[in-house]
């Protein structure tokens, strides 16, 4: 009698719904960190849409350090890159910034760049430039690199300068990832894996910590994983996902994602002005009197045609 009310009551338990937080996605496992910081390897319901690193959950326990997702709760924002069939996958959630690392070399590629803040606009999410490896420019680089700083500083994005290798600008960076839940992007080679590592001194300790409770014996390379700041705050790391795409934008609703296009476009003469041929459109005066850069809107042309097609 005795053992049944016991097996009763440790299922009772066991089905109580328990709040936590997703910190990371180990192939089909999620590891969820309940509120008084222990972490569970937990699968999710079958019928429960697909859940992201970052996403606070409801979730049950089914033994002692492991349980099954049972609801996401409501988020303030999701990352998400296109997949197959049209769809989008869940990169991260609940993100406060998006921090675009950018380097002298290889070299500054200005369209990813512009890629990287288009998404930003559209899923609402506050952008950090970070410009890195500043103790590689050179006279020849520094006056074009300036340039393009100049011109994302005059459209309102914060651009922090760093040299990971140096340690210059990082106290600086720390400030603005403090109490902020941030994913850092970049193209290879930009120095996004020395940055974090200045960033997260104990980082080997929290990756053997989350390879642990995995339970899979080594932490995969491959998974999106969020890591805690000394300082207060969260980076969350997703290895392989440098380029987003630009899911659910198309060639109508690309000016959108320019914020001196987007300014400007309530001007035009015609409210469905695409900025390309059509007559008294605000967006080719500012461009012919230098008050938008010709570059950029340049950017804006080829990656409307790389949608049209």
């Amino acid at each position: 009698m005795k053992t049944n009310k016991r097996a009763q009551h440790t299922k009772k338990e066991q089905q109580k719904l328990l709040k936590g937080r997703i910190i990371a996605h180990l192939g089909k496992a999620l590891i969820v960190e309940d509120e008084q910081g222990r972490t569970a390897r937990c699968k999710k319901r079958t019928q429960l849409q697909q859940p992201a690193v970052g996403d606070y959950v409801e979730w049950i326990k089914t033994e002692d350090d492991a349980g099954r997702v049972e609801n996401v709760l409501e988020r303030r924002s999701l990352l998400s890159r296109p997949a197959k069939n049209g769809q989008t996958r869940p990169v991260a959630a609940n993100l406060d910034q998006i921090v675009i690392i950018i380097a002298v070399k290889p070299t500054i590629d200005p369209l990813l760049l512009d890629q990287y803040l288009i998404v930003c606009e559209f899923q609402e999410i506050k952008p950090l430039i970070v410009l890195n490896k500043v103790d590689l420019l050179d006279e020849g680089s520094r006056k074009s690199t300036d340039e393009l700083i100049l011109l994302y500083r005059n459209l309102s994005y914060e651009v922090i300068e760093v040299s990971a290798v140096e340690k210059s600008g990082l106290d600086k960076l720390r400030k603005r990832l403090k109490n902020e839940t941030s994913i850092l992007v970049g193209q290879s080679g930009v120095g996004k894996s020395t940055i974090t590592n200045s960033l997260l001194p104990d980082l080997d300790l929290q990756t053997k910590a989350l390879s642990t409770a995995s339970g899979l014996g080594k932490h995969t390379t491959t998974s999106s994983t969020l890591y805690k700041l000394p300082e207060g705050g969260d980076i969350i790391d997703s290895p392989g996902v440098n380029i987003f795409g630009l899911a659910h934008i198309t060639e109508q609703n690309l000016a959108y994602g320019y914020r001196e296009i987007k300014h400007l476009a309530e001007h035009c003469k015609y409210s469905n002005c695409l900025h390309l041929k059509e007559p008294k459109c605000a967006v080719k005066d500012a461009v012919e009197t230098g008050d938008v850069s010709k570059k950029r809107y340049l950017r804006y042309l080829k990656l409307r045609d790389k949608l049209a097609y």
